[in-house]
């Protein structure tokens, strides 16, 4: 009987690579980590080191930070003690030369148990010493989960994985099923604009336990004391976020000219996901980088809105001069909403019935639109008192804004309600268990009774068990006076997190 060997052989290209992208292995630190540690930090640490699953998954938008978190985590393990040898990472976005190993998943460990641990995995967790894996980019390998899950199964390893297609990373869960946790980073939070830029610290309101205080009128109600207690880091965070976006990059270089960051933008995070992610799609599947640049400018245009199907048909048709169908349309926007740019919010699903409506459309940065559209709207309430013309399109965005963020509340059901017969429109729809709160954003100067008439229709339906809802405004004033309804600027809502 013919033994499979313990260790494994690589290409000395491949060796020469994986080396160079672990320095700690000849004892020298990553170069260039920045100082503050992402919210997810300590969440991903706890599982690492200590999670019921033996795989952390963290997904997210490309640029947001998941390898710099790996790198910040690598040099956490090592300052507390653990040997960088046992230590693993592996860049699956770059690394040449993958194409000529069957299995990368499980033959690069196999290759370095033998060339760095000098022992089998199992055996370096029987002698104290259990590996961490650090796998970045995994989803770019055609069949990682069977991979992924044999690795694990057979071997007692911790593995961290990063990835920038909810697409491909949700295609894993089925093979993965018990043996991963999953955890969505986004771009930066409002309270880590404010550290990152040195305006001070301020933990999220929401504590990480559960939504349960959610469904407490009392708990917004609150929510908006803290905003108000907080207000000075809160307006001073918000204006660099209106003015600059949430992404690392342009929020760790002020100096750096709008245009600079924009031109960044395009390159590394929209282009690389419609020209390399679509590339990267499902094999024999047509795929148009063309059409699918139409399709997320459009996204951009009407973002907080959901258009109908005939309007992006209209448009698609006028840009292209072709016909284009609806199901080639909707496939684009849904791989839109797998590369994480954008979030589409779906209607509202009452009493067992769908009525069939489009999606709503929110990106995951305001500042991506000003980049490919090269319209720059400010959201701050100052900067908008001198742009007033603006007022109407900055309501879409932080419509857009709001649905983003409200959607990146773990397990927090979001839906939007279309007008439906004499019921008026609601912008988004918060499911907490058996309860509704029904939201809607009025980003303007003045609020009147008008504005909250959707609202009210909402609450006042019983059926829909809707006790209170949310009206996020512009501005600190309060914006109704009716007891049911809590109102907020958006720059406070931004703080739950």
């Amino acid at each position: 009987m013919i033994q499979e060997p313990l260790f494994q052989s690589i290409p000395g290209s491949l060796e020469l690579a994986i080396r160079d992208s672990n320095p700690w292995w000849r004892g020298e630190k990553s170069f260039g980590l920045p100082p503050v540690n992402r919210w997810p930090f300590s969440t991903v640490r706890q599982h690492l080191k200590h999670g019921l699953t033996p795989v952390v998954v963290v997904r997210g938008p490309r640029q947001v930070g998941k390898t710099v978190l790996m790198k910040q985590l690598i040099s956490a393990l090592i300052a507390e003690g653990v040997d960088p040898k046992r230590i693993l990472h592996l860049q699956f976005d770059d690394l040449k030369g993958l194409n000529k190993l069957d299995m990368p998943i499980l033959d690069l460990p196999r290759w370095y148990a033998g060339a760095v641990l000098g022992k089998t995995l199992n055996q370096a967790a029987n002698d104290g010493e259990q590996a961490f894996l650090f796998l970045d980019e995994v989803q770019n390998l055609a069949n990682w989960s069977p991979q992924l899950k044999q690795l694990v199964d057979v071997n007692p390893v911790r593995v961290l994985v990063t990835g920038s297609s909810a697409l491909r990373i949700e295609a894993g869960r089925d093979s993965l099923a018990g043996r991963i946790t999953t955890i969505d980073m986004g771009p930066l939070l409002l309270r880590e604009v404010g550290l990152l830029r040195g305006f001070g610290t301020l933990d999220a309101f929401l504590p990480a336990n559960g939504l349960a205080p959610l469904k407490e009128k009392a708990c917004w109600l609150e929510l908006r004391a803290f905003g108000e207690a907080h207000a000075s880091f809160r307006k001073t965070a918000f204006s660099a976020l209106s003015e600059r976006g949430a992404y690392p990059m342009a929020q760790a270089n002020p100096e750096t000219p709008w245009e600079s960051v924009s031109d960044l933008l395009i390159e590394t995070v929209i282009r690389r996901a419609i020209q390399h992610d679509l590339r990267l799609g499902p094999r024999g599947q047509k795929r148009d980088e063309h059409l699918l640049e139409e399709v997320f400018r459009l996204t951009c245009r009407y973002v907080g809105q959901s258009p109908r199907q005939a309007l992006y048909l209209e448009e698609l048709r006028m840009a292209m001069g072709a016909n284009i169908g609806w199901q080639r349309v909707l496939a684009y926007l849904k791989f839109l909403d797998g590369t994480l740019l954008l979030r589409l919010i779906e209607p509202l699903e009452l009493r067992l019935k769908r009525r069939r409506g489009a999606s709503k459309l929110c990106l995951c940065d305001h500042t991506l639109r000003a980049a490919w559209l090269q319209e720059v709207v400010p959201l701050c309430p100052d900067a908008l008192e001198v742009h007033q013309h603006l007022t109407d399109l900055a309501g879409h965005i932080a419509e857009g804004v709001a649905g983003y963020f409200l959607s990146s509340v773990k397990n927090l059901d979001v839906a939007h309600f279309p007008e439906r017969g004499s019921e008026p429109e609601v912008d988004f729809v918060l499911t907490v268990g058996e309860q509704r709160i029904p939201v809607e954003v009025k980003y303007r100067k003045k609020i009147d009774y008008r504005d909250s008439l959707g609202l009210r229709s909402f609450v006042e339906k019983a059926h829909y068990n809707a006790p209170f809802g949310l009206l996020v405004t512009l501005r600190d004033e309060a914006a109704s006076d009716d007891p049911r309804i809590v109102s907020l600027p958006l720059s406070t809502l931004l703080l739950l997190r």
